[in-house]
Order: C-alpha cells, then sequence, then structure tokens
C-alpha cells in the first residue's frame, strides 16, 4: 500500500497533464480521459476505506525529506477524521466530470483546471505537514478563479476576484499562524505536534496569537460569519460542477483545518475560546437560515444554506465532546454529499430551462418528474429528515453539543441554535414548493428531464446519503477514535 495515497492525490493532475500535453485528443476523449483518472482515485480511496484499521492511528503513510534546512517533510497519512473527506472528493470529483460533459467551451482548459483543484483539495486533506498543508491550500485558489471567471456566469469576473482576494488573506494569516509554530517549536509535523503537547507546553503569550491566525485562515473558508460574504457570490456564478466541488469538498477544508490544527495543537486554547466561538457558530446558524428566506436565486439560496450548516460544524468542534467532535465530522461529509446533490440538481433545472429566479419557475414536477425526485431527496436530506445523513450528523451534533460538560452556556447555545434546523425545513420546503409544484407554466413545455447520465451521478449521491443516513457507524467507528489524545489532554 505505500504510495498509494500520492497516487490518489495526483492522479488528477496526471489526467490534466495528459489531456494538455496531448495534441491530438478529440473533445470525447479528453472527457473520458478526465473521468478515468478521477475514477482512478475514487476507486483506490475504496480501497483504502475498506482496508482501514477502525482501531485508530494514522495509516497508510508515506514520509520523506523535503526541505531538510526546515525540517519539512512530504508527509501523508489518513486516519479516522480525513479518510472520509478523502473518499467524499474523490467521489465527488468523479460528479464534477461526469457534469462537465455538458461544456463545450474551450473544453481541454477547463478539464484541467478541474483536475487540478481536485488534486489540490486532496492534498489539503491527506497532508500531515504543515508546509505542504499549505502548499496544497494555495495551489487550489488558481484553478477555481479560472473556473469562475472564465466558464461562470452573471459578475464572474468580480465574483473570482472576491473569492481570490478572501483566500489570500486567510492564507496570510494562517502562514503568519505556521510561522509562529515553526518558530515557537522547531516543528513542522502535525502528528508530533499533536502528540507531543509542545504548543500546550508553551506559555500562553505566544501560543493564543498563533491559535488565532490559524483559526482566522480557516473560518474564513469553512465560512464563518462575517467572513462569509464571498461565498454566495462564488457559488453564483460558478459553473454547476465548480459549485459542486466548492460546497461539497473545499470549503470542508476550512473546518478540517479547525478540528486537525487549532483544536489538534491548541486544545487548552481552543476550550479557553469556546464560548465566545459556539456563539459565533450560533449567529452564523440563525443569519444564515434566516437570509435564505430572501433569496430569489436557486443557487444563492442553496450557497446561504451552507452559511448555516457549517456553523454546525463550528459548534460542534468547541463544544468539545466526544459525541460534538463526531458529529461535527460527519456534519461535513453528509454536507458535502447533500449540497453536492442540491448544486447538481439545480444545474440540470438551470441548464433545461435557462431560467434560475424562482418567482420564474413553477410546477417543474409536471415537466422534470425526475428532477424534481432527486432534488426533494436533497432537500429532504438538507432539513435532516430521519433516515438521512443530515438527520444523524445534526441529531449527533446538537445531542453531542447539549451534553458537553467543558464549556459554560453551551446548553443555551444549543437551544437557540435549534432554530437553524426549522429554518432549515422552512426555506427547504418553501424552494420545493415554488420550483417544482403549483400549476404547470406552459413556457416550460417540452423541456428536458434529466438525462440518464444525469439520473446515474445523481444516484451515487443519493445512495452515500441514505447509507450514511442508516449506518453512520462506518463513519463514526473510525472517527471517535481521532479525539482521543485531544480529549484526554482536556481531561
Amino acid at each position: 500500500m505505500t504510495g498509494m495515497l500520492s497516487i490518489i492525490i495526483f492522479a488528477p493532475l496526471l489526467g490534466a497533464a495528459v489531456i494538455g500535453l496531448w495534441p491530438r485528443l478529440s473533445t470525447r476523449s479528453i472527457r473520458w480521459t478526465a473521468l478515468a483518472f478521477t475514477l482512478l482515485s475514487l476507486g483506490l480511496s475504496l480501497i483504502l476505506f475498506a482496508r482501514f484499521d477502525r482501531s485508530g492511528g494514522v495509516q497508510f503513510e508515506e514520509i520523506l525529506s523535503w526541505i531538510p534546512a526546515l525540517n519539512a517533510h512530504y508527509h501523508l497519512g489518513v486516519d479516522g477524521l480525513n479518510l472520509p473527506l478523502v473518499l467524499l472528493t474523490t467521489l465527488l470529483g468523479v460528479v464534477a466530470i461526469l457534469i462537465s460533459f455538458k461544456i463545450t467551451e474551450r473544453i481541454r482548459q477547463y478539464f484541467i483546471w478541474l483536475l487540478i483543484l481536485e488534486t489540490s483539495i486532496l492534498g489539503v486533506f491527506c497532508s500531515l505537514d504543515l508546509l505542504l498543508f499549505f502548499v496544497f491550500w494555495e495551489i487550489e485558489v488558481i484553478p477555481m478563479y479560472f473556473l469562475i471567471s472564465i466558464w461562470g456566469s452573471g459578475r464572474k469576473d468580480y465574483s473570482a476576484t472576491k473569492y481570490v482576494l478572501y483566500t489570500l488573506f486567510g492564507s496570510a494569516l494562517m502562514l503568519a499562524g505556521i510561522l509562529g509554530v515553526y518558530f515557537t517549536t522547531g516543528n513542522l509535523d502535525i502528528m508530533a505536534l499533536s502528540q507531543s503537547g509542545q504548543l500546550i507546553t508553551q506559555v500562553a503569550l505566544p501560543a493564543a496569537p498563533i491559535f488565532l491566525l490559524l483559526l482566522a485562515g480557516f473560518a474564513v473558508k469553512l465560512p464563518v460569519v462575517p467572513l462569509h460574504t464571498w461565498l454566495p457570490d462564488a457559488h453564483t456564478d460558478a459553473p454547476t460542477a465548480a459549485s459542486v466541488m466548492l460546497a461539497g469538498s473545499l470549503i470542508k477544508m476550512g473546518g478540517y483545518g479547525i478540528i486537525r490544527v487549532c483544536v489538534g495543537l491548541f486544545p487548552s486554547i481552543a476550550h479557553d475560546f469556546a464560548p465566545f466561538l459556539i456563539v459565533l457558530a450560533m449567529v452564523s446558524i440563525i443569519y444564515g437560515g434566516a437570509i435564505v428566506l430572501r433569496q430569489t436565486d436557486i443557487k444563492r439560496l442553496i450557497a446561504y444554506s451552507s452559511v448555516s450548516h457549517m456553523g454546525f460544524v463550528l459548534l460542534g468542534v468547541f463544544a468539545l465532546s466526544p459525541a460534538s467532535l463526531t458529529g461535527a465530522s460527519l456534519q461535513m461529509v453528509s454536507h458535502g454529499l447533500i449540497t453536492g446533490l442540491l448544486f447538481a440538481t439545480a444545474g440540470i433545472v438551470m441548464h433545461n430551462t435557462h431560467e434560475r429566479v424562482i418567482d420564474r419557475l413553477g410546477g417543474l414536477a409536471h415537466q422534470m418528474p425526475r428532477t424534481a425526485v432527486i432534488f426533494i431527496i436533497g432537500g429532504l436530506g438538507a432539513l435532516g429528515l430521519p433516515a438521512t445523513s443530515g438527520f444523524v450528523a445534526e441529531f449527533t451534533t446538537f445531542l453531542g453539543a447539549f451534553s458537553s460538560t467543558e464549556v459554560a452556556g453551551v446548553k443555551a447555545v444549543v437551544l437557540i441554535s435549534l432554530l437553524g434546523v426549522l429554518l432549515a425545513a422552512a426555506y427547504m420546503l418553501w424552494l420545493i414548493q415554488r420550483v417544482f409544484f403549483g400549476p404547470a407554466q406552459t413556457s416550460f413545455d417540452g423541456v428536458k428531464d434529466a438525462s440518464r447520465l444525469e439520473v446515474f451521478y445523481c444516484g451515487l449521491l443519493i445512495v452515500a446519503i441514505f447509507v450514511i443516513g442508516l449506518c453512520p457507524v462506518i463513519l463514526t467507528g473510525a472517527v471517535q477514535n481521532v479525539f482521543e489524545n485531544i480529549l484526554r489532554t482536556l481531561g
């Protein structure tokens, strides 16, 4: 199994190189080449998931000296926290490629950037060296900028530039935090720092600012209110496949970084700031849910719902109980599947009807019954219907946070945050009713329904949503062990 993670990470990049350097590839060949390399990553990630020892610990490690002068290494590995995110990303990578079979403009460049984006996200999730982590983190800015600015719609240049500026601002803060870690400890190995507790033993003066710098960088990507305004613009104007990757995997980099780096390396500092951060999570949940009700664009509505659902992640993380941390990890995977499905289905509606304004849609269940069923399943998952991954993730997060004894005032915050669940039910049912039910509009007579290919890739996400919803132990059984060292430090 040595080198398997490297193959998973760089297979999409190799596919991009083949597409870019083989000038005689036809349009059909470009599409199938991209699909073949993403399928390779997905297949290998499934093998790793099947062979993963759920008793705990980092597995399938790869360690090579990279920059000896800085004690930096090419260090990869997976545990119960990041392996589900790797599997999620490779699955969404395949779905994004299938969605992109409709692309007709600058096809070669499009697939190159989409494959590079997948490699960068996978690199972030697998890196166990802070410098390597940061390099992969920065790479994703480039493909996402071009995907939005060239193949997007609406104010695509504005949205792409705004995304880059916010990301670079967060990255600058994160780099300052990483340098603080290095100058404080002389080490960049995430697992070594977490296990040895080097940062915990430092005096509070250098540790707290480093924690806040790293947290701010990750909060931009999650995103946390008030650092969220880039997300609706980027989602609204990005092509469908980019929206799926952005909502499904890319923003999970922020939640993963908070758990792995901020809480993993600074558990005592995280405990000190937890009361403030759970209140911030509550604000994100309620504000994100409330502002969704004001949206008139179908993609923008789904985008703002992500702000609310990522607030669940922040609440679960800083409630600092085993169940709440497990729920936060489960919420990241669940949200990736559900929101990926919603954006994929919204793309079908927009592509076939040439309309995205909710007030101009309606009654589409008559003309697009398959699309309606798929979107309704995604919407019910988003509002937390039992048997879906959305229910088990939110239930675990809220129950774990409410039962936490680590953070003062967490019970009151949880009770107020439950309003976010009610808001989710309100805006999802409202969206479904406005778009798919009511009188059929004659202007959409003859519009195409979801094709077999679209039903297939949406079906993949639906199966995953119900598998996790009905048998969450396939993920929770592995992730619980990750938090043992963190919580042991807190006593």
